[in-house]
């Protein structure tokens, strides 16, 4: 059966939307966002030669908020143009090039170009399509799922995985040792160099009636922790106190979510954030997050050292492969 892609739909629609795209009122932007403020997320300069100012920003930005934007992150500003420009390019190749870098029906893995990515208990359908990729480490990458047209996809995909992991050493070591741990140990507990970076782009084309879809639901990201750049369109909210806010990306920022294995090895001190994507009537937005994740079949669980008598676990310790499967297919953890 031929998949219906939403970037052919929004070629079609013109003022309305499918009804599959309408979301509850509970959740449709126009009615659930707070109009007129803009969330301004924590921006942490990784830089500042302070490293203990450095620590405590991330600890508090990752304790009350969940995320936060990283500046002066030594990712160079031409090597994420290149990342965007390749990944756009892709998007906007003739169908039948796209597909062949599909998802298998019925494939386990989540790696290939898609659109439906988790069961959705409303059977509402999320207005993006989306590539999944591993990029890192050598050993997980699979360069089935790496388009080959453009030809420098390959050449600037890898060289953003190298500048990564800098920014990713650094959030670990600051995010450790601010939880009173050495500084490798919160590193290690997702499984040290074999945590797996996995690329998506998610594309979001014009929607007619971007009042009443969603680019991507309210979720928490698997991750251990995701660091993501979009392009220049606006659309990413998150959820304070129960309420959704518009959240600016400041340029040349990377944006941080704190993921929910972050959490549970904090035991509940760093909070994964809730956070979905809004779409837009006249620009199509695209993302590039990576999610640092442990490897698939390591057992993630609260850090020892912060369990005692007066601090037990909040958290059940599992392989990461079986955590993400009762996630994405809706079942109790």
């Amino acid at each position: 059966m031929e998949v219906e892609r939403v970037q052919e739909i929004a070629n079609f629609s013109k003022e309305t939307i499918p009804e599959d795209f309408i979301r509850t009122t509970y959740e449709q932007p126009a009615l659930t966002t707070v109009q007129g403020t803009v969330l301004e997320v924590p921006v942490i300069d990784l830089s500042y030669p302070d490293e203990e100012k450095v620590v405590r920003a991330i600890v508090d930005a990752s304790s009350n908020w969940g995320m936060f934007q990283v500046v002066n992150h030594g990712i160079p500003h031409e090597t994420v143009r290149k990342l965007k420009e390749v990944g756009k390019a892709f998007f906007e190749l003739p169908p039948h090039e796209k597909e062949a870098y599909a998802k298998s029906p019925g494939s386990q893995s989540i790696e290939g170009y898609g659109t439906k990515l988790q069961r959705e208990v409303e059977g509402k359908k999320a207005w993006v399509d989306h590539l999944f990729h591993k990029i890192w480490p050598p050993s997980e990458i699979n360069y089935q799922f790496w388009p080959k047209n453009p030809p420098s996809y390959r050449k600037n995909n890898e060289e953003y995985a190298k500048h990564m992991h800098g920014v990713v050493d650094k959030l670990f070591r600051c995010l450790s040792l601010g939880l009173g741990l050495e500084g490798n140990e919160m590193k290690e507990a997702m499984g040290g160099d074999n945590m797996v970076y996995l690329l998506k782009i998610n594309y979001y084309p014009q929607c007619p009636r971007p009042d009443l879809a969603l680019g991507v639901p309210a979720h928490t990201d698997m991750s251990a922790i995701t660091i993501l750049v979009p392009n220049d369109v606006q659309g990413l909210q998150a959820c304070k106190d129960d309420h959704w806010y518009d959240v600016e990306y400041i340029p040349n920022a990377l944006i941080v979510h704190i993921g929910d294995q972050v959490e549970i090895v904090s035991n509940g001190k760093y909070k994964s954030v809730l956070h979905r994507a809004k779409v837009n009537k006249e620009k199509t937005r695209i993302s590039w997050p990576v999610f640092v994740e442990p490897p698939s079949d390591l057992e993630v669980g609260p850090h020892p050292k912060l369990v005692n008598g007066a601090n037990p676990p909040k958290f059940k310790s599992r392989k990461y492969s079986q955590y993400c499967f009762c996630k994405l297919n809706k079942t109790p953890q």
